[in-house]
């Protein structure tokens, strides 16, 4: 199928032009979440595991957040079933592991990486349909995140990763109007608990938090005026 580029410079989400061209529910078309980004290349994370070493019951009661992390990486494949949890594709019409009102996933995610095998420093941002990651900043953010954040919270640099869960509302509100940011909300806490309980799986700690400065976050992971930082999720091995 021919498809104007023109037209695949504009600001389109990834699952409005899916959805035009009719590919919903596969991940073989690669295209940014903003605009087409032909250059930026693609880095193919590691297939996520559907067993783990413990049950979700034995997850939900050990579960708590914590603050204090080794100097010590995480591997590629931990930040692989990390973000499969969050919003990784878990049927063959492009359902997600957490749910989504309407099916319409209004929320992208955005690494800082510090310390991961394999991956250099940098603002990075994970494609769910294609199980990839494209960087958006190079170097290390951490500093600079923990900064944007309120409340003295400066431990947040000692993580390995910070995940930052944002939102673009007009996938969800222009189908459900205003009810739809109480419905964006509430898949935020879908996936929050998903991260927590995935990371108790791979034997690491993590806690979220909501008190940032939101100018300051969006400037720092680089992205557009649409999204709405919800979370600031710092994930490491526990101290």
């Amino acid at each position: 199928m021919a498809i104007n580029m023109s037209m695949m410079a504009l600001k389109w989400t990834r699952r409005a032009i899916l959805k035009t061209l009719g590919f919903m529910g596969t991940t073989s078309l690669a295209i940014g979440v903003y605009k087409y980004m032909e250059k930026t290349p693609k880095i193919l994370l590691p297939e996520p595991s559907k067993d783990g070493n413990i049950s979700v019951e034995r997850a939900i009661a050990n579960r708590r957040s914590i603050r204090r992390f080794k100097s010590q990486p995480i591997g590629l494949n931990q930040l692989s079933q990390l973000l499969w949890a969050a919003q990784g594709v878990t049927d063959t019409r492009g359902f997600r592991a957490s749910p989504s009102a309407g099916a319409l996933y209004p929320l992208e995610i955005f690494i800082v990486v510090g310390e991961v095998e394999g991956l250099n420093e940098g603002v990075y941002h994970y494609d769910a349909e294609g199980c990839t990651l494209e960087i958006h900043r190079a170097g290390d953010l951490r500093p600079e995140l923990a900064s944007a954040s309120t409340l003295n919270q400066t431990w947040i640099k000692d993580a390995p990763i910070i995940l930052v869960i944002c939102a673009i509302y007009e996938r969800t509100t222009s189908k459900y109007g205003s009810r739809g940011e109480r419905y964006v909300h509430m898949e935020a806490g879908h996936v929050g608990e998903n991260i927590y309980l995935q990371a108790e799986s791979l034997g690491l700690a993590c806690t979220v938090i909501g008190a940032f400065l939101d100018d300051e976050v969006l400037r720092i992971i680089d992205v557009g005026e649409k999204n709405e930082p919800l979370y600031l999720i710092p994930i490491g091995n526990p101290s």
